[in-house]
């Protein structure tokens, strides 16, 4: 698989087409019949539309091959239409561009009008991978085009700008399906994940500039304000949480979906912080337990990374959590926060020591957490103007995630 920095949204003013019903998600059209082209048009031989967990699938296989680098040479677009299916109106064109940074990079950037207006087309996260010369694949969230998980009406779309071309003249343009087809999306729930690698990991990749921010001993009544942070700076995090404060500091759950809603993962640090490095049957009822907890606040998540109270752990500990279907998560950033040695320590240690693929520990829960919340704003706008993005550990670690 190769990862693409981006292909591009861009709106338009309509789309010809009826729209009619065709079925759910994962529709495939493929092209029948003879139809009059213009030779400067790509031909599609078949597109679909499909939804993956969170991410839209795009998929389109054209009769002849192509590369992304050479469409703007060619004077071709290649997009992926939607539109909303009643009343039918156009919502605009996700686009493969031509490249400046080479053959497989996937860029756009020409002026188009909107409501009136020349605004410029913006490049948008996706993911885009080639079995072959005729086929593209480009996966993305919804929430990066404006859309969230409704219907909506799709059609994959070539045109030729040649100058001899126009949208009366037949064969200068090819869409499939006809007509465009209706793609029913659900709000995905996030069930699991799944661990592989390593069962004991103490920081991310190194090639990869990002921190995972991890907090322990939580819920707590004082993890509302972390999670205020967090969203207000559109930051992920992981919370490893103590199955017994569950009940007393969840809010009936409602924390715990919030995390997940927001995009933060949760993790399992046993049922009563007991140390569990003995391993046996008392350490997997402590994890268990934890990871049933869990799993009833957030209506079915069942967590894949385990952290042992204090840190402490052993090769059978390690090998238990593993058959349990968990990492083990240590950390190699730790500003002793429980201390309460101060916001600046606090600060000055994070940012002194983080590194690519840190994984920096910290506390919402166990205390008085008011010098760690103080803290993070400045950690997370120092981090961020150095250039670091801000993962979960999954995302770190690349987990698969698992959705419902």
């Amino acid at each position: 698989m190769v990862t693409l920095p981006p292909v591009l949204w861009r709106t338009i003013a309509g789309m010809v087409g009826a729209a009619v019903l065709v079925g759910v998600l994962a529709t495939t059209t493929v092209a029948t019949g003879a139809a009059t082209r213009a030779p400067e048009a790509i031909r599609i031989h078949s597109a679909s539309l499909t939804q993956d967990g969170q991410q839209l699938v795009w998929r389109v296989v054209t009769d002849d091959p192509f590369t992304p680098s050479s469409l703007a040479t060619r004077r071709v677009t290649l997009c992926l239409i939607v539109a909303r299916p009643k009343p039918f109106a156009s919502m605009g064109e996700l686009c493969v561009g031509g490249s400046r940074h080479g053959a497989h990079t996937v860029v756009f950037d020409r002026q188009i009008k909107r409501s009136g207006a020349t605004t410029a087309a913006r490049a948008i996260p996706a993911t885009v991978t080639r079995t072959n010369g005729e086929e593209l694949t480009a996966s993305f969230l919804p929430a990066s085009i404006g859309l969230g998980y409704r219907s909506l009406r799709w059609q994959a779309l070539s045109t030729s700008t040649a100058s001899s071309c126009s949208p009366a003249v037949a064969g200068c343009s090819d869409r499939r399906p006809i007509p465009p087809a209706l793609a029913k999306l659900h709000t995905p729930q996030l069930v699991g994940c799944i661990a592989s690698g390593p069962n004991w990991v103490f920081r991310g990749p190194s090639n990869v500039h990002a921190v995972a921010l991890t907090f322990d001993d939580g819920p707590w009544y004082q993890t509302p304000q972390f999670l205020d942070v967090l969203e207000r700076e559109h930051v992920p995090a992981t919370f490893f949480e103590i199955g017994d404060q569950i009940s007393a500091y969840g809010e009936g759950g409602a924390i715990e979906r919030r995390m997940l809603a927001d995009g933060d993962m949760i993790g399992d640090h046993t049922w009563n912080h007991h140390d569990v490095a003995g391993a046996g049957m008392y350490a997997r009822g402590e994890i268990a337990e934890a990871a049933a907890a869990i799993s009833k606040a957030t209506g079915g998540f069942e967590p894949c990374l385990f952290r042992a109270p204090y840190g402490d752990v052993s090769p059978a500990l390690l090998t238990l959590a593993r058959s349990m279907g968990f990492t083990t998560i240590q950390w190699n950033v730790d500003p002793r926060d429980w201390a309460l040695p101060g916001v600046a320590e606090i600060e000055d240690n994070i940012i002194d020591n983080a590194r690519n693929g840190a994984i920096i520990e910290e506390h919402d829960g166990g205390g008085n957490r008011s010098e760690t919340i103080a803290a993070l704003p400045d950690v997370i706008a120092t981090l961020r103007a150095r250039g670091y993005t801000f993962e979960t550990l999954t995302q770190m670690l690349g987990y698969q995630l698992i959705y419902h």
